[in-house]
């Protein structure tokens, strides 16, 4: 991924139990072919925290704020990111970030 001002990351965590981990990651998988070709996602990653056994993050790239709201606006969002909804980490206060890109090297 590039630092391209502008563009916008979204970080969704995501906390399993040991035996969901599979589970988390075949949502992973299966979301991401579906979101293959999405107007204005450049990428996505997940991400396995080293630290804290079962937390994870889905690191997304936007080109612009206005392709990730039109796409989250869209009658497909839900259905397409139901599969990792139930891991999401609702211990924090919110489990996702929108960041905008606004420097890089």
């Amino acid at each position: 991924m590039s630092a391209a001002p502008g563009r916008v990351r979204v970080l969704l965590y995501l906390r399993a139990a040991e035996a969901d981990v599979p589970a988390v990651e075949e949502a992973y998988h299966r979301i991401s072919k579906d979101l293959a070709g999405t107007p204005g996602l450049l990428g996505n990653e997940l991400l396995r925290d080293l630290t804290a056994p079962g937390a994870y993050a889905v690191l997304s790239e936007w080109a612009s704020l206005g392709a990730f709201r039109g796409w989250e606006a869209g009658s497909a969002h839900r259905g397409t990111t139901s599969p990792l909804r139930q891991f999401q980490d609702r211990e924090r206060p919110s489990p996702f970030a929108l960041l905008e890109v606004t420097a890089g090297y």
